[in-house]
């Protein structure tokens, strides 16, 4: 078969699922009189061969997989997986379902050397998806192509709660614990639910399959394995997951994968729909076009391995899997688990001895083979693989029995938890394909039964373990006491860990209780129920222990939340004034009445205290008695929370007399020719309080606040008034706390008195400044740069009003009220 005939006919039936493509298959096959078909995983060629003996018997149907064989005297049909094909056997008619898997990293090539070398005497079949169609004309040319559409149609419906689907409705996900999780959910809500996994054995998916198809159930929750033609009377799919570890590491579904699985929804003239639960999010909208249209970017590129290895040596074998292909769309197949494992035998001195025969290298290649179903190509999986070769290479050339009943009982076992039986079933799952292998046991055919049944034994155990593990007994015995009114002893420890009757139930974070995250739907809601009966005494406990707080107990965060130890309780959000925020406590289940306003009250004074301590001197001159000039000056500091640009201000600046003045700098206010500000409203602590102030009244997220001791700061984006309203000035490339600001006009007035002048790293020590930025900062101060041979000097020019730069960037004022400070000053004026 490794040629295709030219009196065979090839034909690829390509389409979405729900066509009736493997129907169709399966038919044809049996209107031959001799027929093959290969199927993608062991649970679809179990429930095809199933099938097929139904039809035909079990005497003419031969079912073949790499852990299971069943071939009478003289079969008509073959039942296979792809990989487990026995390809030397002549057959009228070959079918491959799944074909477009041939651009999967891991098997594809195995999938491509039957797309290209597997054909029947009289017809060949490639069933698969649309997307492999360019491809596949381009390497089979002679191949007819058949497009199949859909039966019936596929509808997205959106996000849903795993408590609100649908009946007739199937959960994907796509990892053992998760589908477990998502089980024991559903049957907890709905009463019950099927599992399928493509660890289980054939007895126990029939099982739960027939269970949930005889209406026992109306949900099944599985993983990926329905996507691969598993025909059941499902309605909707909805992924509970939207990513899978492909063997490599996570990644996010493709839509083809999306239409896959989705597409087991609505069989036969029954319209489907799929969705994902509200954990998973919603799909993209072209992803759901693409799904429900059934268009999908063609593969571009199929994986190949060289069909004709060279078994001289082993370093032969090695050369030959490097061969490369022959089409630029066939990628070459590196790093197999099987091709790791030759590298890794061959490297072993007593086996390189003996791979020195082509039989002997071709059946260590044959062993490097053999799958390891716990997908971690272990030292254990290695040191297997290596004792195989050496028995077999052995005297007697076959597997000592003693040594495999040994292994065997190893692994015959059923105590553990969930994930120990997993592992002891993809264990088991090795032993029953090395068991099939021919001539590698004297008595093949009962340690297949032997291995068989301890699959079977694993996996009932396995079904026994997740009933017994994924039961909510807590849920269970919190239903039932709250139904009798029952008194129930709770217990808070220290880290807030809540405990009711040695269930654990949540944790509470300052007047918050947190259900424990592993309940959900109904199992959340019985723990609030029941938190909401044991906590109140609790919660009004802790209610007393703040309000008897003292202001070290709290603390203010940059985002304006207010903790009580490390717990945050409230926030600040703006008030009327920026110096006067209101407090807003955050959401609590049990604190209400007196208790919740006691709360409030002893945070609103934690914040003012905070603001009164910090922003002292400013609170101290707004109430201090001053002459009007005085106390408008004094006003309008205030609202820019301690400090003013001087150059708006300079005529009113002007007018105070002397006295105002010694008593404005009695209060901590200074007077420079950029700024006027209050000095200790410039320490690290007050800057960022100001920031806080200035962020929550202008209603804007945190912005950066200067570190402590940074004299200035790069401008970035943030808004030339914040940066006037926390004490420092925006003037050219940098943010310049005021005093140093007031420092450094100081020392450019004096050197611009003799004239021209240089600047030098004196001056930008001064304001904390790069080199580089001080050029600009220089000339915002209104100086202009002269350069003559080379060297840059400046001098001084009439300087433009900082007041109209501000303008340029910020709206204008607000017309003043009658009853603003500087109203009332302006009619002072016109009486005088």
């Amino acid at each position: 078969m490794g040629s295709t005939l030219e009196s065979g006919r090839i034909t690829a039936v390509l389409g979405p699922t729900n066509t009736g493509k493997t129907h169709l298959a399966i038919e044809r096959m049996l209107g031959h009189a001799s027929g093959m078909i290969g199927f993608p995983l062991r649970l679809l060629a179990r429930e095809n061969y199933d099938r097929v003996v139904r039809e035909k018997g079990v005497r003419a149907v031969a079912l073949i997989t790499g852990e299971e064989k069943i071939i009478p005297p003289n079969p008509n049909w073959f039942v296979c997986t792809v990989e487990s094909m026995p390809l030397d056997r002549q057959v009228d008619f070959l079918a491959i379902d799944e074909i477009q898997l041939a651009a999967d990293p891991e098997r594809g090539h195995i999938f491509t050397d039957r797309l290209l070398h597997a054909r029947g005497r009289y017809e060949t079949m490639f069933l698969g998806s649309d997307t492999i169609r360019p491809l596949l004309r381009r390497l089979v040319p002679q191949a007819e192509t058949v497009s199949r559409p859909r039966f019936s149609t596929l509808t997205y419906t959106g996000p849903r709660k795993v408590t609100r689907l649908p009946p007739r409705s199937a959960v994907v996900a796509f990892s053992v614990s998760d589908v477990f999780e998502l089980a024991e959910l559903v049957r907890r809500q709905r009463g019950g639910t099927a599992v399928v996994l493509g660890a289980l054995s054939p007895r126990a998916r029939n099982a739960q399959v027939a269970m949930y198809q005889a209406g026992e159930v109306d949900y099944m929750v599985a993983t990926d394995a329905i996507g691969m033609g598993l025909n059941m009377d499902l309605d909707h799919v909805a992924f509970a997951r939207l990513s899978k570890f492909d063997g490599r590491g996570p990644r996010r579904l493709t839509a083809p994968e999306i239409a896959q699985i989705a597409g087991r929804a609505g069989r036969h003239m029954n319209d489907g729909t799929f969705g994902t639960t509200a954990e998973a999010g919603p799909l993209d909208e072209e992803l759901v076009e693409a799904v429900e249209a059934h268009r999908f970017d063609p593969l571009t590129a199929l994986w190949w391995r060289n069909p004709r290895l060279d078994f001289r040596s082993a370093a032969l074998l090695l050369k030959s899997l490097e061969a490369r292909p022959p089409s630029p769309v066939l990628l070459r197949a590196d790093g197999g688990d099987d091709q790791l494992a030759l590298l890794a035998l061959a490297r072993q001195p007593d086996i390189a001895k003996k791979a020195t025969n082509p039989g002997n290298v071709r059946l260590l290649w044959e062993i490097c083979q053999i799958p390891d179903f716990r997908k971690v190509m272990s030292e254990d999986h290695a040191r297997l693989l290596t004792q195989i070769f050496r028995h077999l290479t052995g005297p007697d050339e076959r597997l000592p029995p003693d040594w495999v009943a040994a292994q065997i009982a190893r692994i015959d076992r059923t105590e553990g938890d969930i994930d120990t039986l997993v592992q002891r079933i993809a264990h088991i799952r090795t032993w029953t394909y090395i068991t099939n292998r021919i001539g590698w046991l004297a008595d093949g055919a009962t340690w297949q039964d032997r291995t068989r049944a301890v699959e079977d034994k694993l996996s009932d155990a396995l079904h026994d373990r997740i009933t017994q593990r994924f039961v909510d007994r807590r849920s269970a015995f919190l239903v039932r006491s709250l139904a009798e009114s029952r008194e129930l002893t709770a217990s808070v420890a220290d880290d807030g860990e809540v405990w009711v009757e040695g269930h654990f139930v949540g944790v509470m974070k300052g007047f918050g209780f947190h259900p424990d995250p592993a309940a959900t739907g109904e199992g959340a809601r019985t723990l609030m129920v029941a938190a909401n009966r044991m906590l109140r005494g609790e919660v009004q406990a802790r209610a007393r222990r703040l309000t008897a707080a003292d202001d070290s107990a709290f603390a203010l965060s940059p985002d304006g939340t207010i903790a009580w130890g490390i717990e945050p309780v409230a926030r600040l959000v703006a008030g009327d004034r920026a110096l006067s925020p209101r407090v807003e406590l955050r959401a609590v289940d049990f604190l209400d009445g007196e208790a919740r306003e006691g709360v409030k009250r002893r945070l609103e004074r934690f914040v003012r205290d905070t603001i009164a301590r910090v922003m002292a001197p400013l609170e101290a001159a707004l109430a201090s008695p001053l002459d009007a000039r005085a106390r408008g000056l004094v006003f309008r500091l205030g609202e820019g929370l301690g400090s003013l640009d001087a150059e708006p201000v300079r005529s009113l600046v002007g007018e105070l007399e002397p006295a105002d003045r010694k008593a404005l700098a009695r209060l901590g206010i200074r007077f420079g020719t950029e700024t006027i500000y209050f000095d200790r409203l410039l320490k690290p602590g007050a800057v960022a309080l100001r920031a806080l102030l200035w962020t929550l009244h202008q209603g804007v997220g945190p912005l950066r606040v200067p570190p402590p001791g940074r004299l200035s700061v790069a401008r970035e984006a943030e808004p030339v008034a914040y940066f006037d309203a926390i004490g420092y000035r925006p003037v050219g490339p940098r943010a310049i706390r005021a005093d140093r600001l007031e420092a450094l006009a100081l020392a450019l007035r004096a050197k611009a008195r003799d004239g021209r002048f240089t600047l030098d790293g004196a001056l930008a020590a001064l304001v904390g400044s790069p080199a580089h930025d001080l050029p600009g900062i220089v000339a915002a101060l209104g100086y202009r740069g002269v350069v003559e041979d080379g060297v840059t000097s400046f001098v001084a020019k009439k300087r433009p009003s900082r007041r109209k730069e501000a303008r340029a960037v910020q709206p204008a004022p607000a017309p003043l009220s009658a009853d603003h400070p500087f109203a009332k000053l302006g009619a002072l004026r016109g009486r005088g």
